[in-house]
């Protein structure tokens, strides 16, 4: 299964981790056939290490502060699998202590800085096109649309 990204500076395509995250890959996909995604900002990025989006408190209107929403639930982390390393390109969750993560992801800009989150946050994808599209994204750039190829 795949996905494609749409943001404004450009489309990003994923290939996700369904053997090592399946619960993960499964979460993220229901959010993005409901259209949680559409619309939202990437709320947090740091060169060469991530961007970060999915907080809905970055979506027009919100009230809350960006990057502390969520789905209204949390799901559990998958760390054991073979693909639980965050080189550039990979998806991975965010979350504020382990087994709190939502809807909110990152994607890596590099190997660079991201050694630490091996096993510490899940893994569930990576960017097979567009990779450019992650080193484009500024603060405040939208996610305009996630689709799903199954």
């Amino acid at each position: 299964m795949e996905a494609v990204i749409k943001t404004n500076k450009g489309d990003m395509r994923v290939t996700f981790y369904e053997k090592d995250a399946p619960k993960t890959v499964e979460n993220f996909v229901k959010l993005a056939k409901l259209g949680f995604y559409n619309g939202l900002k990437w709320h947090r990025v740091l060169p060469d290490f991530v961007i970060q989006g999915g907080c809905p408190n970055t979506r027009e209107g919100a009230n809350g502060y960006p990057g502390t929403g969520g789905p209204g639930y949390s799901i559990d982390c998958e760390l054991t699998g073979e693909n639980q390393y965050h080189d550039r390109g990979v998806l991975s969750m965010a979350h504020a202590g382990k087994n709190t993560g939502g809807s909110q992801f990152f994607i890596c800009h590099s190997r660079n800085n991201t050694a630490h989150l091996d096993r510490h946050h899940t893994c569930f994808g990576k960017v097979t096109e567009g990779i450019e599209v992650v080193d484009a994204i500024r603060e405040g750039d939208s996610i305009d649309e996630i689709s799903i190829i199954e």
